[in-house]
Parts: C-alpha cells; sequence; structure tokens
C-alpha cells in the first residue's frame, strides 16, 4: 500500500469517526470536542505559516479576533443574519492578514515575531478603546435567534457539533491539499533554505504573503465561527494568550504535519481540563507535562511518529 493511499486511509477514518462521535459521546464531552474542532481549525492555520512556512508569529490573536469581531459587530450593529456575517468575519480577516504581513514580512526573523506581536496588541487596545461599540473586555452575547443559519439554529448541540466538524474537516482537507500542491512545497522549500528557493527562481514574498493571508484567513474564518457557535464575542479573544495557545498546540501536536494541530489541541485541552479537577494548581502539572514532551518528543506527538514510524505521514 502507497504512502498516499494510507494517508487518505488515516485522514478519512479521522473524519468518520469524528462524526460517529456525535452520536455516541455523552453532553460534556460532545460540547468539548466541538469546541476542540473550531480551536483546532485555528491551529491549522497557524501551522500553514510556522510549520509549513517557517515563519513564526507572535499575534494571530489578531486574525482569530478580526474574524469574531467581523461576525460579531455585523450581527449586532448591522443587523445582519449569520451568512452574510460570517462572510464579513472572513473579509476581516483577509484584509487585516493582508496589511499585516505586507508590513510584518519587511522584517525577518525575531523582527516578525515581534512585528507581529506589536500588531495583535495594537489589535487588542483597538477593541478596549472603542469599547462603546465592542463591549471591551466585557464582550457581547450573540443572541439564539441571531444564530440560525440556513433554518438551523447553532444554539443546538447537535446542529454546533455538525458546523464545527463541516468546519474542521474544511480545514484539514485544504491542508492535505496544500502539502501536495506546488505551491505548499514551495513554502515548505523556504522553510529549508530561503536563499536557495530565491535562487531557483521563486518570488519568496509573494509565498510568504501568501501564506501570511491564507493562514490569517483560515484563523479568521476559525474565531467568526467559534463566536457564533457559542454566543459570544469578547476582547480576551484578541490577547496574548490566544496568540501563544496556538503555537502551544502546533508544538505539542507536531509543527508541519497535518494531524497534528488537532492531536495538540486535543491532549492540550484535556490536560487542563482532568488537572483542574484535581488541583486548583493545575498550570503546574500542565506545564510539567509540556516541559516534558518537549525534551522527550522535541517534534511534537505525531512529529515523532512520523520520525519512528512512518516517514511518509505528511
Amino acid at each position: 500500500m502507497s504512502d498516499r493511499t494510507k494517508t487518505l486511509i488515516l485522514h478519512a477514518g479521522l473524519l468518520v469517526l469524528l462524526f460517529v462521535l456525535q452520536f455516541l459521546l455523552p453532553a460534556y464531552h460532545h460540547g468539548n470536542l466541538a469546541r476542540i474542532m473550531v480551536l483546532a481549525s485555528y491551529a491549522i492555520g497557524f501551522n500553514i505559516l510556522f510549520g509549513y512556512t517557517g515563519l513564526l508569529s507572535l499575534g494571530h490573536a489578531l486574525f482569530f479576533a478580526a474574524g469574531m469581531y467581523g461576525m460579531g459587530l455585523a450581527i449586532r450593529h448591522l443587523g445582519l443574519s449569520p451568512a452574510p456575517a460570517l462572510l464579513c468575519g472572513l473579509a476581516a480577516g483577509v484584509a487585516i492578514s493582508t496589511i499585516a504581513g505586507l508590513l510584518a514580512l519587511r522584517t525577518v526573523g525575531v523582527g516578525f515575531m515581534i512585528v507581529t506581536l506589536m500588531f495583535a496588541q495594537a489589535g487588542y487596545l483597538t477593541l478596549l478603546y472603542f469599547g462603546e461599540y465592542t463591549r471591551g473586555d466585557e464582550g457581547f452575547v450573540i443572541q439564539q435567534a441571531e444564530r440560525i443559519l440556513w433554518g438551523l439554529d447553532l444554539s443546538d448541540p447537535t446542529n454546533r457539533y455538525f458546523a464545527a466538524f463541516a468546519l474542521f474537516a474544511l480545514c484539514l482537507l485544504l491542508t492535505l491539499w496544500l502539502v501536495r500542491a506546488p505551491f505548499g512545497k514551495v513554502l515548505v522549500a523556504i522553510r529549508e533554505n530561503e536563499e536557495r528557493a530565491r535562487m531557483l527562481g521563486y518570488d519568496v514574498f509573494a509565498h510568504k504573503l501568501g501564506a501570511v493571508v491564507l493562514s490569517g484567513t483560515l484563523s479568521a474564518m476559525a474565531g467568526a465561527v467559534y463566536g457564533l457557535l457559542f454566543g459570544y464575542v469578547g476582547a480576551s479573544f484578541a490577547s496574548v494568550q490566544y496568540s501563544i495557545f496556538p503555537l502551544l498546540w502546533v508544538l505539542l501536536g507536531g509543527a508541519g504535519t497535518v494531524l497534528g494541530p488537532f492531536i495538540g489541541t486535543l491532549f492540550m485541552f484535556y490536560l487542563i481540563d482532568l488537572s483542574s479537577g484535581v488541583t486548583t494548581a493545575y498550570m503546574l502539572i500542565a506545564g510539567v507535562v509540556l516541559v516534558a514532551l518537549t525534551l522527550f518528543a522535541p517534534q511534537g506527538l505525531v512529529g515523532g511518529i512520523r520520525k519512528r514510524f512512518w516517514r511518509g505521514l505528511p
């Protein structure tokens, strides 16, 4: 059996499993898994930039929040229905990621990290400054009547789960396509040796910008869907914490792997959830486990499997 066939079976099997779990999981884990799939979609967006292109952004919460607020403000102040509101969130993600990319890519290395962090902090402070419209730290709730998409009530657990599943499946399949497409292969070449890619005639800046825009757009889409499915939009989602989370999820699962973002998000979510039920110092437990994984599985959970057992795992 070829690596391509095994890859398709693995990823199709995961999607089938997630589909079936909708009918098997108790209410608590059912809701958790819906949340994990949306956050994993956010991590997939981050992974395109960090894992495949080698650009470390410390301000990805800017894109997540752009999608969330683009959607939420369109519903709250413009009275739009969910479908056009989601498009507003997507458009906000495309616009902000394009502007951020054009400016941040004028720097390299640590400079890129600092500039993206500054952009995210500027976005966070902007949300607080215009609290009259955004409700600042308090945020605002999207009412149940405003969360009906094409006749489906997204506050219903079943509809919410399938919406999260649809988003995750789209992001997963897009990544699978990307790693085999010429564009994705050029991104990997830039990550491995940027100067050689430039010498071969590739437009490195254009590919990097494309990676930033694609990454930011997927992250914004995840933010818009998260706000719509769970009915809340708040400035906390634009804070530094939500820029660090996708980095941790991708590192835990395996940077530059298709399944890594999902596995890392799932592991981190339940690590914190289970440890918080044992002690109030749950972040200490999470920190110890994370350090141990960094020492003994530096390439992440899926990255370790690829290194030891399956070289062809994308």
